[in-house]
């Protein structure tokens, strides 16, 4: 075992040797420094919380301080590998202006994201009348960080609608597997939603 949650595993295992690799919302850097050992990967976190960027300086990560909601013109075309956005999309102001900023900083962009169409959040919301609160999203609607909750549906087709193309997809339950309920209907039972995209090719 490498000691990375399993969407970060995942995550690492779509990675290229030698790639340069842009981590948003980086946290404390854990998966930044795995790529940086494992994968001889370089490139930087962008985080906002001053307590993780601390403990990205503490793990030797390259880390900026930013909120992301400000966009990413500080990052010239296409000048990473890899742009990484794990269980934030959600959090961000505008998620649709943020995917295609990633996707014209980097080759390919890899969003996570808790799916707000899974079962247990599907009977909390319609059966008991509650906003959900499971693993993936923890927080009460009081006090969530979550603005723009979406399901695996969703996603999809805003990349439609954005001409994204989707080059690889993993759902993952309520205990972080694989399994064949996941694949037959990712939607109702995947909590977790990974996804590695591109551009459309023009014309």
């Amino acid at each position: 075992m490498n000691g990375l949650r399993p969407d970060l595993d995942i995550i690492a295992g779509w990675i290229r040797p030698g790639s340069r690799v842009l981590d948003l919302g980086c946290g404390d850097g854990t998966l930044l420094a795995h790529l940086r050992d494992h994968r001889k990967a370089t490139g930087y976190g962008v985080e906002l919380d001053d307590l993780k960027v601390a403990a990205c300086i503490r793990n030797g990560v390259p880390v900026i301080q930013q909120d992301l909601d400000r966009g990413l013109k500080e990052f010239g075309d296409q000048a990473f590998d890899y742009v990484i956005l794990s269980l934030t999309l959600q959090a961000t102001a505008y998620p649709d202006q943020l995917l295609l900023e990633m996707l014209r900083v980097g080759r390919e962009a890899i969003v996570t994201f808790p799916n707000f169409g899974h079962w247990q959040a599907r009977w909390q919301y319609g059966v008991l009348g509650r906003m959900p609160v499971t693993d993936a999203m923890p927080h009460q609607w009081y006090n969530t960080p979550n603005i723009h909750l979406c399901t695996i549906r969703d996603f999809e087709a805003l990349c439609d609608k954005r001409a994204i193309q989707v080059l690889e997809r993993k759902v993952l339950d309520d205990q972080r597997r694989d399994s064949w309920l996941n694949r037959m209907a990712p939607n109702l039972f995947g909590e977790i939603a990974l996804y590695r995209c591109a551009r459309l090719p023009l014309g």
